[in-house]
């Protein structure tokens, strides 16, 4: 079903409504949290689903893209689905589409059908909650097909896929507010300001609360002596501080996990509009699940001597976070960096943000990806803002000229691209592997 017959971008709702109201209508049928932005969708993600699984409700979730296997784009409760039942849905989802072409429309685009697959299996499988983040828009992606999800959830917004979703944050934050409700809550990240103004004009004209994870009522956060874990103290406006401590790596952890304690808390504190029975969500039950979310892939540690890490950084906001992450986890260390990126972002921006920072480059082309910018060419846009750039023909070729280049107590770090972080990963742990073996 995820072949290539149609895998172009269709910026409206016709087609996918259509499908799923031949299929029932199952993206109604389950309660959903709706999450929406440019960075951090996918840990605030993994926190609100992680809480409401420990807290014994089944939960699906509907994240992309896939990073290390194209199953895990659809979980219930944290388990891939099963290629039995992904085969069987996807036959049955095939046969409407065949039914809708022969009506006369055109076929569903590729995310359009993993959308529908992951709604129709929640569905099926009984779900008590969706946790379903947006793909790269808002008001006209695939996912804003659900009539009124509890609460719509807002990450980091800022300038990403431009040629679609616009040339300003205003505009494109105007898109992503499209997945707001009638009286749903809405939870947001930190904004800049005319981000903010935009996300609050329209909570109001819809009379949706507006709740706001505030940055400014947390303490200075504390890395773990490993940079195994990340403390901070939260000051509600209402009711007594709490302790937070997430596993998750990187400083945007602070605000992502921040985001999602208030999306937790909300729905803890409004249980009865949407939930079943007694509300089994609880303070220190989702203390306990945020601290043990897992999200890999991001300025994620994949090897040691010396540390390895993979990020899926690729724009000039994401590229920002990992500069404020390398400076605080890791002051004072030699860096090597391996760059890869698709031709359609800002590379020259990521690259002014990140490249004077590193030792070394080396830069790589995405394999199999007609978007990829090709290894040459992101080296002349590197080489601007730093010299010891080197273009590499595989991404074996580069990680292995970064061991060559490291020394033990230097770091490593892969990013641009999180379609890169799988092969990375295994060439770096198969690299550590062979070196433990000699």
């Amino acid at each position: 079903m995820e072949g290539p017959k149609n895998r172009q971008i269709h910026l409206a709702l016709d087609r996918i409504a259509e499908l799923l109201r031949r299929l029932g209508d199952p993206q109604d049928q389950v309660p959903c949290v709706h999450i929406a932005g440019t960075n951090g969708k996918g840990s605030i993600l993994a926190y609100i689903s992680t809480a409401l699984t420990e807290a014994g409700y089944k939960t699906g979730r509907f994240s992309s893209p896939a990073v290390y296997e194209y199953r895990e784009q659809f979980q219930i409760d944290g388990v891939d689905i099963p290629e039995e039942t992904y085969a069987a849905l996807a036959g049955e989802i095939e046969e409407k589409v065949r039914q809708m072409e022969a009506d006369g429309w055109i076929r569903p685009s590729a995310f359009e059908l993993e959308t529908s697959l992951a709604f129709l299996y929640f569905a099926r499988s009984g779900c008590d909650f969706n946790v379903i983040e947006c793909g790269m828009g808002g008001r006209d992606d695939a996912t804003n097909v659900i009539s009124c999800p509890v609460a719509a959830v807002f990450s980091s917004i800022s300038k990403d896929h431009s040629a679609f979703l616009g040339d300003t944050t205003a505009q494109i934050a105007r898109i992503k507010a499209g997945i707001m409700r009638p009286g749903a809550a809405v939870i947001t990240s930190y904004q800049e300001p005319i981000v903010m103004k935009v996300l609050k004009e329209e909570a109001e004209r819809l009379g949706a609360p507006f709740i706001y994870a505030d940055l400014e009522r947390t303490s200075q956060p504390v890395i773990g002596q490993n940079t195994d874990r990340l403390s901070y103290r939260y000051q509600p406006a209402k009711g007594d501080s709490v302790d937070i401590t997430v596993q998750l790596p990187g400083l945007c952890q602070v605000q992502n996990s921040l985001t999602a304690w208030e999306t937790l808390q909300y729905l803890k504190q409004n249980w009865d509009k949407f939930g079943k029975g007694k509300c089994a969500l609880t303070d220190k039950g989702i203390q306990k699940a945020l601290f043990d979310t897992v999200w890999p892939g991001r300025f994620t540690k994949v090897a040691s001597d010396p540390d390895f890490l993979v990020d899926g950084a690729h724009n000039p906001g994401a590229a920002l976070e990992l500069r404020r992450s390398i400076e605080r986890y890791y002051p004072g260390k030699r860096l090597i960096f391996i760059i890869g990126m698709f031709r359609d972002k800002d590379h020259d921006r990521v690259a002014g943000i990140l490249a004077s920072m590193a030792a070394a480059i080396l830069t790589v082309q995405t394999p199999d990806n007609p978007r990829a910018l090709p290894a040459e060419e992101l080296a002349e846009t590197v080489r601007k803002y730093n010299p010891h750039v080197k273009a590499c023909q595989s991404l074996d070729d580069a990680v292995k000229c970064a061991r060559e280049l490291a020394g033990p107590n230097d770091v490593i770090l892969s990013f641009g691209s999180l379609s890169n972080i799988a092969a990375i990963t295994c060439l770096a742990s198969g690299l550590q592997q062979d070196r433990g073996e000699e």
